[in-house]
């Protein structure tokens, strides 16, 4: 972190204003892809900047500034106290300190290799072991890899004594392979994304997963379509991940039910007084806010408004107890929240977001879901979705499916494809993996001005009855 004189900005803003905080935050992002062999993009970018925030009248502003300078911070903070003045009067709640915890505290990945001593060449390395290992026929016309790697330093000060500092090391890494024939395309992906360092970055874990999706797009550009009917549905935990994220996590955002975001965003079906009574799913049906969990992509020690995050119940046995909302969100609404006040940048305020949002593991075995099922099908690997804006009916395409007759896999079919109503559909939840595994997103979109985030999601492998299904287009 550069040398800035933070707590003599704080002192400057705190002569007008009761309370005063700043973030600051600086992030590297390396991104590194090579296709069909040959290097196809080789990026570094840097942000760094401090987000000054002011309360004055009861109500909560922001100025941002990428000058670092004591000068360049008063400015921001000048900025910060004329905003928050002229529009106090038309705030929407009025906010005390308290909606601040005064806290100390450090967070950090856990990583065996950190990745500034990560050597680029090994990245690239693993990315051409997987482009050559899917080259295995001269229908697989597309061979792609790619790797993220993202290194944030974050600190937050405040003029009640609160100062933490957190840094994460996170990687998202996609492997994708296409084969085509006449009209027909199938794709076939492996992806890795989470908190981890350099040890992940093996070549022949590269090669291995390049040749399986390789071989697996070939068996879909040869498979019949999905057929189309209600049946029992498998999902693995790599759609899951989706079905979590869209028709649980977004639709619990407090904000989101508090009307904040229904000019972008949307709204949600979940309403105040749903919480402690909606039964969401099946008994089975165990959902938890978990900024914990080792290697997720989101998990932090503290939010952006300095909240000491902790694991949290949002659905028990398939009631619904607690939303997705900040101290803001939870002052505004009377009801119980998390630590999830995020901010995807030095220059955005933090809003609601989702952090890892899980479903917790149940008791029983992938083979067991399979040997219970006499019609249906099993999918994974997310393709493509649609979900309205109250998060309520969606659909579902995912790469790759296998039906079930009898209780046994009988086959590969392509495009397969599924939809619901959330509470209906987690209804039908009726069998829970035992061992679950997590993925993440570095692209959840939300708020005005636009903010994309990284999120995570674990989930076992799940089994739903009576689904409608249905194939699809290429």
């Amino acid at each position: 972190m550069k040398k800035v004189d933070f707590l003599s900005a704080l002192a400057y803003a705190r002569r007008e204003a009761p309370w005063a905080g700043l973030r600051y935050s600086r992030e590297i992002t390396q991104s590194r892809c090579v296709r069909n062999d040959a290097p196809d993009k080789n990026a570094i970018s840097l942000e760094e900047g401090v987000m000054c925030e002011v309360l004055i009248d009861g109500h909560f502003g922001y100025a941002a500034t990428a000058d670092l300078s004591l000068a360049g911070l008063q400015r921001a903070f000048d900025q910060a106290l004329a905003t928050t003045r002229a529009t106090s009067a038309h705030k929407v709640h009025a906010f005390t300190e308290a909606q601040r915890i005064n806290v100390q505290g450090a967070y950090e990945s856990t990583a065996k290799t950190r990745l500034h001593a990560m050597p680029l060449a090994r990245i690239t390395e693993c990315l051409l072991e997987a482009s050559g290992a899917m080259a295995i026929d001269a229908k697989i016309v597309n061979r792609a890899a790619s790797a993220m790697l993202v290194q944030t330093q974050i600190d937050y000060f405040t003029t009640s004594g609160t100062h933490t500092s957190q840094h994460f090391d996170i990687v998202d890494i996609s492997v994708v392979a296409t084969a085509a024939q006449g009209l027909q395309s199938q794709s076939r992906s492996w992806s890795l994304s989470g908190q981890h360092g350099g040890e992940v970055f093996d070549p022949t874990v590269f090669a291995k997963e390049g040749l399986r999706v390789a071989a697996e797009a070939l068996e879909l550009l040869a498979a019949p379509n999905c057929p189309s009917g209600r049946m029992d549905l498998i999902l693995m935990p790599d759609q899951m991940m989706l079905q979590i994220h869209e028709s649980v996590g977004h639709p619990l955002e407090l904000d989101r039910i508090l009307g904040d975001e229904r000019n972008y965003a949307g709204w949600s079906f979940v309403q105040p007084a749903d919480f402690g009574r909606l039964r969401y799913g099946s008994a089975l049906m165990n959902i938890s806010f978990d900024p914990a969990k080792a290697n997720a992509m989101a998990s932090y020690g503290f939010d952006d408004g300095g909240n000491p995050a902790r694991r949290e119940r949002l659905i028990e046995g398939g009631i619904l107890k607690r939303g997705l909302g900040s101290l803001e969100s939870q002052e505004r609404s009377g009801l119980p929240g998390v630590a999830n006040f995020r901010s995807a940048s030095w220059n955005r305020a933090p809003i609601d977001r989702m952090a890892n949002v899980n479903l917790e593991p149940g008791s029983s075995t992938l083979d067991e879901m399979i040997a219970s099922v006499e019609d249906g099908i099993l999918m994974s690997s997310n393709r493509s979705w649609s979900i309205d804006d109250y998060r309520n009916k969606f659909q579902f395409g995912c790469e790759h499916g296998q039906l079930i007759k009898n209780g046994q896999l009988a086959g590969v079919v392509r495009n397969p494809n599924y939809r619901g109503v959330t509470v209906d559909f987690w209804s039908r939840l009726s069998a829970v993996g035992q061992s679950d595994a997590t993925y993440g997103t570095p692209n959840c979109g939300k708020g005005e001005p636009s903010q994309v985030i990284r999120v995570g999601h674990a989930s076992p492998p799940c089994l739903f009855r009576g689904v409608e299904v249905f194939g699809g287009q290429s």
